[in-house]
């Protein structure tokens, strides 16, 4: 087998995140967006002496317990991989892919619990990005998802079923509004162009809307038109801020340089577990509400009694598992190195008359050193790469009882877990939540206990 070679080949595993594995000719071939059962014809892309990767070019035969996707876009868009896969057996899959990377750690036994699913399976996502581009080179404008396997094609995603209807309508609004005025959207490869993003927020228990357009200083937005076209819509829920945000970085990210309300204010308001918290623009939140509530009672439930006891909450985004846990501790200390964010955790402490927590700004790594408070609980939510190396370290000296860490990517535990469990660490109870139906994320709870 050498490279560019065309084989057909049936799913026998998959890992983490999403990749197929089976044999061919006596080696391991990683197939990326594959599912076990499905028999395809791959390109091979890389072939080493027992191992090769490969690229599908079609699919053949579907899995036997596939079923047609309710998504019309599923085909194209890179969002969702799992729109085939029956709810039940979306669970069982990412239920198994943990189990397995958490065994390859362990050694002694652990408690892992059922995966909680999400109360909602279609339009959960309380927050979304899309895209301006093309889907075709010179094509008309789209705004949505990246096409998959595609750095620049960018699908219109009108019907998008992991959001309601208010998304799918906010977005063919102002895909239309600006197809009639011709703006331009940035060219990654040109640097030349205007539209960017629409960052779109809606919460599900207020219904409250937040809308914020990002572009670069490349054009002008007419600000009173488009205020007036979106307050024109006919939405289910309420629009609060209306924002336009000017980014002229290279970076494929949705964040701002300056920013201008121009409707309204830059925030939200949310409800969990009978708590009220303010979410602005570039503030961190979990996108799936009633499905966060479900993961912020398992943390709860892991600590226990958070009587007299001192909390830290690192990487702590708006502050939500911190003030959760606050009512009955003695002391909540949190750290996030979004400053937007921390603000808005400050806030929503004083949203919810809680005295004893209080949030600050800046890396972790760095901040911890400033504590002077010695944690009897430390509760980790770290980014999708992880915790820094230096920072597991800093974390494990101030020796606290209990660790909760709250993973969104499976991989960075592997990486994570071992220098815990090398410094008299044990972990005592693993569970995932499913806060992403129809797409092969999951987040994990880890209850760790000091030996």
């Amino acid at each position: 087998m050498k490279k560019n070679d065309i084989i057909e080949v049936t799913i026998n595993d998959l890992e983490f995140p999403n990749i197929g594995i089976t044999i061919f000719e006596d080696k391991i071939i990683k197939l990326k967006n594959t599912l076990p059962g499905q028999k395809v014809r791959a390109r091979v892309v890389r072939s080493r002496k027992d191992k090769a990767e490969a690229k599908v070019v079609e699919v053949l035969e579907s899995a036997s317990y596939e079923q047609e996707s309710a998504c019309e876009h599923s085909d194209s868009c890179g969002g969702c991989s799992y729109q085939t896969v029956p709810y039940e057996k979306q669970l069982e899959i990412k239920s198994q892919q943990v189990k397995k990377i958490i065994d390859e750690i362990l050694t002694e036994n652990y408690e892992f619990s059922p995966i909680v699913p999400s109360p909602k399976k279609t339009g959960y996502r309380n927050k979304m990005e899309f895209s301006f581009g093309d889907e075709i080179k010179g094509g008309p404008l789209t705004l949505g998802m990246h096409k998959r396997n595609s750095f620049h094609s960018i699908v219109e995603t009108h019907g998008c079923q992991i959001v309601d209807e208010d998304f799918r309508q906010i977005l063919c609004r102002i895909l239309e509004y600006f197809r009639g005025n011709s703006q331009t959207y940035y060219h990654k490869t040109t640097k030349i162009g205007f539209l960017r993003y629409l960052l779109v927020r809606k919460a599900e228990k207020t219904g409250e809307i937040l809308i914020n357009l990002i572009t670069t200083s490349q054009g002008k937005l007419n600000e009173e038109e488009f205020v007036g076209l979106i307050l024109s819509m006919n939405l289910q829920g309420e629009i609060k801020c209306i924002a336009h945000s000017i980014f002229d970085g290279v970076a494929d990210v949705a964040k701002a340089d300056t920013m201008k309300i121009l409707y309204g204010e830059d925030k939200i308001r949310e409800e969990l577990l009978g708590l009220n918290f303010n979410i602005s623009s570039f503030s961190f939140f979990q996108t799936n509400s009633s499905a966060a509530e479900k993961l912020y009672s398992i943390v709860r439930d892991f600590i226990g009694t958070t009587k007299d006891k001192v909390i830290f909450d690192l990487y702590s985004g708006t502050g939500t598992i911190g003030q959760i846990l606050a009512p009955a501790a003695k002391k909540v200390i949190g750290i996030e190195i979004v400053e937007e964010a921390v603000e808005k955790a400050n806030e929503n402490a004083k949203l919810n008359n809680l005295t004893n927590c209080t949030f600050i700004a800046g890396d972790v790594l760095k901040k911890i050193d400033e504590l002077s408070d010695k944690p009897d609980i430390i509760v980790l939510d770290p980014p999708r790469e992880g915790i820094h190396p230096k920072a597991i370290q800093k974390i494990i000296d101030y020796k606290p009882e209990t660790i909760i860490y709250i993973s969104c990517k499976p991989t960075s535990l592997k990486n994570d877990l071992p220098v815990f469990i090398d410094n008299g660490y044990k972990v005592s109870k693993v569970q995932c939540v499913d806060l992403f139906p129809q797409t092969y994320h999951v987040e994990v709870v880890v209850k760790l206990e000091k030996q």
